[in-house]
């Protein structure tokens, strides 16, 4: 009975998340369904991550054991006959029977996209947030770096969760962006330093890896950082609220579809 790892990618704007629901499509259950009808028999699949609805991943790891063998890349071809187009299986190989998706990871990275201007493309709707105005990406950049290192990350938790436990490494934790302005000179467009310019739009990105994360963590550092970047509060007061462990003193949790689960890493 072989074991595998597969790499999974999926637009998760349709489904309930990843994890089997009741009622609505989840992407475990339609993977579930193609190893079923491949397999004959009904195949448990564990992923490293609970994305929640309308939350993408560009590379969701998951594990499973089927009664017959198969080549890793055949795997692969026969899984994605079977999923929809917004589910890819990217890759997949054999590992150990012991492996477990969720509890031999050591570590995640998550990447979230905020579009800042006045106009968003429809092309982009599904894939971020759209903030109108000016944000302070410098003063962003500055909060996010104080979520680094070991924290007791309650006030970032969502207000549903059950996990007692609520201290959190974080690796990295950063602000990227791509401002554009037209140049007076040439009229070309040339890269803003610090702050990204009305009325452009442009995509600022954040980046976060840890060990684990809480449910809504990294969602509601998110709309922390906005509050920051619109300038309703200083970069300090990131600290004010970890400190709080209160999460009515962080800021909103920003909306799903500008996360993605981006890489799953394991020792």
């Amino acid at each position: 009975m072989p074991t595998f790892k597969i790499t999974v990618a999926y637009d998760g704007t349709d489904f309930v998340g990843w994890q089997r629901q009741a009622s609505g499509i989840s992407v475990q259950g339609l993977l579930e369904e193609a190893l079923r009808e491949l397999d004959e028999r009904d195949v448990a699949v564990m992923g490293a991550g609970r994305t929640d609805a309308g939350v993408h991943a560009l590379g969701q790891v998951a594990g499973f054991s089927l009664e017959r063998a198969i080549a890793p890349d055949a795997l692969v071809r026969a899984m994605n006959v079977r999923l929809p187009a917004s589910v890819r299986v990217i890759s997949a190989e054999t590992v150990p029977a012991s492996f477990h998706a969720r509890f031999d990871a050591s570590a995640k990275t998550y990447r979230y996209r905020i579009w800042n201007g006045d106009v968003l493309s429809p092309f982009e709707r599904r894939y971020g947030w759209h903030i109108i105005g000016t944000l302070d990406v410098a003063a962003m950049r500055e909060a996010a770096a104080m979520i680094e290192g070991r924290h007791d990350f309650r006030a970032f938790q969502g207000t549903d969760s059950k996990t007692h436990s609520t201290a959190r490494e974080v690796t990295v934790s950063r602000i990227s962006d791509c401002g554009f302005r037209p140049s007076t000179s040439s009229g070309r467009p040339e890269l803003v330093e610090g702050r990204i310019p009305h009325p452009q739009s442009a995509m600022i990105e954040y980046e976060i890896t840890g060990t684990g994360f809480l449910r809504h963590m990294v969602r509601t550092i998110v709309g922390t950082l906005v509050e920051i970047g619109r300038g309703r509060f200083p970069s300090a007061w990131m600290n004010d609220v970890l400190a709080s462990r209160d999460r009515t003193k962080a800021g909103p949790t920003a909306p799903p579809r500008g996360l993605f689960l981006v890489r799953v890493d394991y020792n």
